[in-house]
């Protein structure tokens, strides 16, 4: 993953096809990610609190209403992604 202007990108362009089909919060700025191959990853956000873009997800309130919206983790109604 790189940043440019408060903004994360992915730098992993192998499988522009793998989308996320499910999250589950683990904890306060953690989840597990579940994306459509079954591959399954633990997602830790708090490096990306530093960055102004992501500062509300340390509002557990927010970060704890992630959902998915084609195939990518959507927060505070579009507002924040990744």
């Amino acid at each position: 993953m790189y940043v440019v202007g408060d903004i994360a990108y992915s730098d992993n362009f192998e499988n522009t096809e793998k989308k996320i089909s499910e999250i589950k919060i683990i904890s306060e700025l953690c989840m597990l990610v579940i994306f459509t191959s079954g591959e399954k990853r633990i997602f830790d956000a708090k490096y990306l609190i530093q960055y102004p873009a992501y500062k509300k997800l340390e509002d557990f309130e927010i970060f704890k209403k992630a959902y998915i919206e084609k195939g990518i983790i959507i927060w505070n109604d579009g507002e924040i992604d990744i």
